[in-house]
């Protein structure tokens, strides 16, 4: 019988799936066959313990787990599972549509929002009761409609594990910065219930002035309130750190599962997965691709590494320099990539840096997949009032050769 939503995926024998899964080798490989291929996106930290080890393949079981009516899925939701987003860990193929009014200009949010009563998020699909999905109202000259596709997940633990004082060194040094490249951090409120784990971080209900790390505008600081905004907004899965069901057409305040639908420990696997998800291997550099890598401007914004904090609780990513290639800053990023919305501080026309982890892997680039290479990624980055422009230009300015090596370069991270 195949295994149906989360509890039946964790009631079979978790290691006897594992393989069929996520393409890795059984932890126990005196019992269950080999698998010859190992998925190069979805493997855990190497050196972490066997505890650490089990926990990340119970994470993967949850992560990629199809929820039903039953488990709580609904009133209004997108996906039916964290892997239908992120599948692979990766990014995509799953996307959101964002709905906003503005004004004239096309991309400054109008203070009247009245027209969306249930959010900027499109939640087309519905259960639980349900009888309306959220879909963008009638078109109007004033709507703008954008996508934004999944995030990778793998190597987000070196993101959350980055010490603050870090990001604000890169804050300050750029805001002396000459050249118009002046990021931000986006500090954000703790917009959960308290997570009873309090090894990661204590934050509690309101607690302002975090340094927002997740997200295409970095609007969330933890994992743990990730995973459970994702579970919240993405399926309509309540949890003890989200346990309300989000405003919606039909008034629904539950669904077919009365109460919380998810529990803490299905919250922290999710994020203790992710955290310990590593950075797929990389082609060792030469060393000319670096230096146009840097002269060209884009470590200003895309870092190479940030030291994270000696007491994070995972060792592997305590007290090291995490090869992220972000500032994790908020940028201006031009009129042409706005989409009309704000995150915090984040306005329409600011994105945080994307991390540059794991490029090999994608099909598309930038935060709606509108660039198909990364060469046009690059360009992208020039519109009217970007940060990037510069940078662009010096790109432009180089040779055919060095373009190629540079280009190279960034496809191998």
């Amino acid at each position: 019988m195949k295994p149906q939503g989360l509890r039946d995926l964790l009631s079979v024998s978790l290691f006897g799936v594992l393989p069929l899964l996520s393409g890795c080798e059984s932890p126990d490989s005196q019992s269950h066959p080999k698998v010859i291929a190992e998925d190069p996106t979805d493997i855990p930290i190497a050196g972490v313990s066997a505890e650490l080890k089990k926990l990340f393949f119970e994470g993967d079981v949850a992560f990629d787990a199809v929820f039903l009516e039953g488990d709580g899925l609904g009133p209004n939701y997108i996906r039916t599972s964290c892997g239908s987003c992120h599948a692979a860990a990766g990014k995509g193929p799953g996307s959101v549509q964002k709905m906003v009014m503005v004004k004239s200009d096309g991309f400054t949010p109008d203070s009247d929002q009245s027209a969306l009563p249930w959010g900027s998020t499109a939640r087309p699909y519905y259960a639980g009761g349900a009888q309306k999905g959220l879909t963008p109202p009638p078109s109007s000259p004033n709507l703008k409609l954008s996508t934004r596709i999944g995030l990778a997940t793998f190597g987000r633990g070196y993101l959350e594990a980055i010490e603050d004082r870090e990001i604000e060194r890169i804050e300050a040094e750029q805001a002396k910065r000459t050249d118009g490249i002046h990021g931000q951090i986006n500090r954000v409120s703790y917009q959960s219930q308290a997570n009873p784990d309090r090894r990661y971080h204590q934050h509690q209900p309101g607690q302002t002035g975090l340094i927002g790390r997740f997200g295409h505008k970095a609007r969330i600081a933890t994992l743990d309130e990730f995973s459970a905004d994702a579970a919240q907004g993405d399926m309509s899965m309540t949890s003890p750190l989200r346990p309300t069901e989000l405003a919606n057409p039909d008034g629904l305040t539950d669904d077919k599962k009365p109460g919380v639908d998810l529990t803490i420990d299905t919250i922290n696997l999710l994020a203790e997965y992710m955290r310990l998800l590593a950075i797929p291997k990389r082609e060792a550099p030469q060393e000319q691709a670096v230096a146009l890598f840097e002269a060209a401007q884009c470590s200003a914004c895309h870092v190479p590494s940030l030291k994270t904090r000696a007491d994070y609780p995972i060792a592997q990513l305590a007290a090291v320099n995490a090869p992220v290639f972000t500032d994790l800053l908020l940028h201006d990023m031009g009129t042409e990539l706005a989409d009309g919305l704000t995150d915090g501080k984040a306005s329409s026309r600011q994105w945080r840096t994307a991390p540059l982890i794991g490029l090999r892997f994608f099909q598309n680039y930038l935060h709606d997949g509108r660039a198909k290479t990364i060469e046009e990624a690059i360009l992208k980055h020039n519109g009217t009032g970007s940060e990037a422009r510069g940078s662009v230009e010096k790109y432009q300015a180089l040779t055919p050769d060095d373009k190629q090596l540079l280009l190279k370069y960034v496809g191998s991270l």
